[in-house]
């Protein structure tokens, strides 16, 4: 479902390596004028063939840091619009990692504050699907993405204060301190970038808070439908929208999907997701929906998405969107 930016970005890049598109594209099903074509749909799949590509083919990791130099935001169309706007840095953070599903994530992404810093964190889904050097140079790719839009929104000399890799070193050090503009640590815990908690305080410079509420609901359109065509967690997600006001049990959906629930569970946490939280969700979408598009009462929408009553239901509305029933509904 995600346009093919990332892998456009990716062909440019390895062109001064003297990689050609082509070998890029090997084995993904795509051609350059796919490629191009600002309509064409990829899968996060077809991007890491693209990128394991580029690896077999013997680029240097310096690639991977000019591919995530050049991924700015105007490059992540609705996404990446909606965090030049947001309204402080703590707000960027937490849209970041929310709408993360909308930016062909490879990676899942996190964040935290820990003292007087503020904790980016990057986590592995696929890793059953990457070799070693995949990994090396998917997590610098990620990594200087999220340094180039820390930098696209707070200005060019916006640097972290290290970056810490959850690899062994692999002996450029020095190259990988020059990329991030920061220390580099290695054999760490977790992959992480960490910054000044100062900056959550700040105001990116594009930022509109009424611009940022309108690109919201559009996200929050297009993770509906990432979450319903991507993966386990897109099949549960699918069976539960079929039954909202009496949602299935977990056991019930594994059996429905062929699969024990010891397995299901595990195969959604390998991605990041849980049951519960998938199921908040559905009921997050569907309620939204009917708030905005009907003129269905509190009572009837609580019944509709599972809630026992309004009351839930009004506290659902505001947990999820930091609004009152009644302002949702007024738009």
């Amino acid at each position: 479902m995600f346009a093919p930016y990332k892998i456009a970005t990716l062909i440019d890049a390895v062109a001064g390596h003297g990689l050609a598109a082509d070998a890029v594209l090997a084995g993904t099903g795509l051609s350059l004028a796919d490629v191009r074509d600002p309509h064409t749909l990829t899968s996060i799949r077809q991007y890491l063939a693209a990128c394991d590509n580029v690896v077999r083919a013997g680029a240097d990791l310096g690639a991977a840091y000019e591919v995530g130099a050049r991924l700015h935001l105007s490059a992540y169309g609705m996404y990446g619009y909606a965090l030049m706007c947001s309204p402080t840095m703590r707000d960027f953070f937490d849209f970041a990692v929310r709408y993360h599903p909308l930016a062909t994530p490879v990676q899942q992404l996190g964040w935290r504050q820990e003292g007087d810093l503020a904790v980016w964190t990057f986590a592995e889904t696929y890793g059953d699907l990457m070799s070693h050097d995949l990994r090396q140079f998917l997590l610098r790719q990620q990594m200087m993405m999220t340094s180039t839009h820390m930098r696209d929104v707070l200005g060019a000399d916006t640097s972290p204060i290290r970056a810490s890799f959850g690899l062994p070193d692999t002996g450029r050090t020095a190259a990988d301190e020059a990329a991030l503009g920061c220390p580099c640590l290695f054999a760490q815990p977790a992959h992480e970038l960490h910054y000044p908690a100062s900056v959550l305080d700040k105001a990116p410079e594009l930022a509109n808070r009424l611009t940022r509420a309108m690109l919201e609901d559009t996200c929050d359109r297009l993770v509906g439908e990432a979450k319903m065509t991507t993966g386990v967690a897109g099949d549960v997600y699918h069976l539960l929208m079929l039954s909202p006001n009496r949602f299935p049990s977990m056991p019930a959906v594994a059996q429905r999907l062929g699969m024990t629930e010891r397995t299901l569970r595990r195969r959604l946490a390998e991605t990041g997701h849980a049951y519960a939280d998938i199921v908040d969700d559905v009921r997050r979408t569907l309620t939204l929906e009917y708030l905005t598009t009907t003129r269905i009462s509190a009572d009837d929408i609580a019944w509709k998405v599972g809630f026992s009553d309004s009351s839930n239901l009004r506290r659902a509305v505001k947990r999820w969107t930091g609004r009152t029933f009644a302002e949702v509904r007024r738009g």
